[in-house]
């Protein structure tokens, strides 16, 4: 089992009301929301991702999530972050999310492929992007 020490990232995600469904647990599509709310978060802080403005943007090119436990409003998520595979304009993010018993409830990854803003062709990752990535590698 997934444990949260293998994830060198790790981020407190609040459940909102309206992420539950009829079901009283939170739908399966938000659970890829937070993947990517969590993975933007650390570019944009980490890394220097301009999201308005800047040359360089990411595509998401894959995307998976294994459910295990469910989650609901009110709950307060960890999140684990790490990096799967680092490539020269591509990277493989591995996720999970832990309820507040430390427990997995969530895991799966997403595939970025950082593209030039105006000709939405690959481009090599920025150097700053990069580096902070590169300190995810390797758990």
């Amino acid at each position: 089992m997934t444990a949260l020490s293998s994830y060198p990232h790790q981020q407190t995600v609040q459940t909102r009301w309206h992420d539950n469904d009829i079901y009283g647990h939170v739908n399966n599509v938000v659970y890829y929301s937070y993947f990517d709310s969590v993975v933007n978060r650390f570019l944009i802080e980490q890394g220097g991702l301009d999201i308005h403005g800047g040359d360089t943007v990411g595509f998401v090119v894959e995307s998976q999530c294994k459910y295990h436990k469910p989650l609901a409003y009110p709950d307060t998520i960890t999140a684990g972050l790490r990096v799967g595979k680092l490539g020269n304009s591509s990277v493989r993010y591995e996720l999970a999310l832990f309820n507040q018993a430390g427990e997995l409830c969530a895991d799966g990854h997403f595939v970025h492929v950082f593209v030039n803003r105006s000709t939405n062709r690959p481009t090599p990752l920025p150097e700053r992007i990069r580096a902070a990535l590169e300190g995810l590698l390797g758990v």
